[in-house]
């Protein structure tokens, strides 16, 4: 484990940065979209749930405020399961947002995130349990506010780890699990800057 964690520390020293393929993709780090030319502002995410959403996560951020996230079983079941059976354990809670792309995304979701000791690991860690599975779905987009999981290259290898879109990015719809949208508290979200502190996630 010692020696995963001293490879990925190296690549991020390297400086891998760009597009998506060369983000450490592969290389251990759950990454997310990033890195593109800033596109103007778009409108938030629809205000209440959407047909055939499942439950509500509320996300209290220690400083920023709260926002809400509908989930979608129907398209993504085993990622939802997953996501949600961590928030009800509290392992999201006191994480720290371990990155953020400006005007393109935020992501939290790694444990390590809460000691910033460990910054230089940040992206690298989870809950130990990858879903496992892809559910990649054709019927949810990265739209603004669109919620999907990162992981190191490959779907199935998705975590704990999540990112919110700040605009759309439909180039990613192919590659990334969406389980989620935004539909309260997108001005929080768009507020959100590395280290801020994700003070308790619940469903609602």
């Amino acid at each position: 484990m010692g020696r995963w964690l001293a490879i990925a520390a190296m690549v991020l020293a390297a400086g891998v940065a760009g597009d998506l393929d060369a983000q450490g993709q592969g290389r251990g780090r759950a990454t997310a979209p990033g890195q593109q030319a800033p596109a103007p502002p778009a409108a938030a995410a629809p205000a209440k749930p959407s047909p055939g959403a499942g439950p509500i996560v509320v996300v209290e951020t220690a400083n920023k405020g709260t926002f809400e996230f509908e989930t979608y079983p129907n398209e993504a079941p085993k990622s939802v399961d997953h996501i949600l059976a961590l928030v009800k354990r509290n392992f999201y809670n006191g994480q720290r947002v371990h990155r953020f792309v400006k005007g393109q995304l935020v992501q939290f979701g790694d444990p390590l995130s809460r000691d910033m000791s460990k910054r230089d690991y940040w992206g690298t860690g989870g809950s130990g349990k990858p879903i496992g599975v892809s559910e990649v779905s054709p019927k949810r987009k990265h739209l603004v506010g669109s919620v999907a999981l990162a992981h190191n290259g490959d779907p199935r290898s998705a975590d704990s780890q999540m990112y919110i879109m700040l605009i759309p990015q439909p180039k990613y719809d192919k590659d990334y699990t969406v389980i989620g949208r935004v539909i309260s508290g997108m001005d929080v979200v768009q507020k959100l800057q590395e280290t801020d502190i994700i003070r308790r996630v619940s469903v609602k």
